[in-house]
């Protein structure tokens, strides 16, 4: 049996996801690296963790109900264990067009990875640790899911309208699954980070970077993938034992409403 905590983390290859495995590492977590198709990047990923912590990288594209099952099984089967799931994948709307001439292709793709994609996860990963609870003993770090969101949960882009449902969507299945878990002593977050350094962002540098200047978030600075990570990092070691379906804005106070 594995003895030290073990972490699956989707989309674990650059951006927010390495941010949340380089913190995790650091708490002493085996993390498990996965990725769609940037291998190049998830095994960067992987050579930037400490080098005694215990990782691998694996391909699975998270909509995919087999691969899902392929991700699952090779972090069991490594590590005997899973103590915490990140559901950090995800994609913005293909092509970003105006929610009158939104696509289903679009939509079908955005909601798969982003949304059906965690809740299996989540009811998979659920499963695995209710079992380890009746069969092993006790986990060092409490069982934890953490759903990765967005500020688009509740901030429209009318030409981003099927990301926006999605983590709309991602709200209902963290409150949904923190419910149902709570008697077996797992714990469900969400977290929704908002304007992050990360490739997502990069086409729109020069317009957030001023409306940061302006004042658009109160903390005025982009947000990190460190950030993030330190999040993460924060409730999977139960520093907040008396919550779960919690929801954690990393947005520089952004969620903040103020009059002019």
């Amino acid at each position: 049996m594995h003895q030290h905590p073990t972490a699956l983390v989707t989309g674990g290859s650059r951006g927010i996801g390495r941010g949340i495995c380089l913190e995790l590492a650091r708490l002493g977590f085996a993390v498990c690296i996965n990725y769609q198709g940037n291998q190049a990047a998830a095994k960067e990923t992987q050579e930037l963790l400490p080098a005694d912590i215990d990782s691998f990288v694996c391909q699975a594209d998270v909509s995919s109900g087999a691969d899902r099952q392929r991700l699952v099984d090779a972090v069991i089967t490594r590590w005997q264990r899973l103590d915490v799931l990140v559901n950090n994948a995800g994609i913005t709307s293909v092509g970003r067009r105006d929610i009158l001439e939104a696509t289903e292709e679009s939509w079908d793709q955005v909601m798969g990875i982003n949304l059906k994609g965690p809740f299996f996860l989540c009811q998979r990963a659920a499963q695995e640790m209710i079992r380890l609870q009746q069969e092993g003993p006790p986990a060092a770090f409490n069982p934890t899911i953490v759903n990765v969101s967005s500020v688009s949960a509740y901030a429209i882009s009318t030409n981003r309208g099927d990301y926006c449902v999605s983590k709309s969507g991602m709200a209902m299945v963290t409150q949904l699954f923190a419910v149902r878990l709570a008697e077996h002593g797992i714990r469900v977050f969400e977290l929704r980070p908002g304007i992050i350094d990360t490739d997502m962002t990069a086409g729109a540098r020069d317009k957030y970077t001023k409306l940061i200047g302006e004042g658009l978030t109160p903390i005025r600075r982009w947000g990190t993938p460190d950030d993030v990570g330190k999040a993460v990092a924060t409730l999977v070691t139960g520093a907040i034992p008396y919550s779960t379906g919690e929801v954690l804005n990393i947005d520089g106070g952004y969620h903040l409403r103020r009059f002019p």
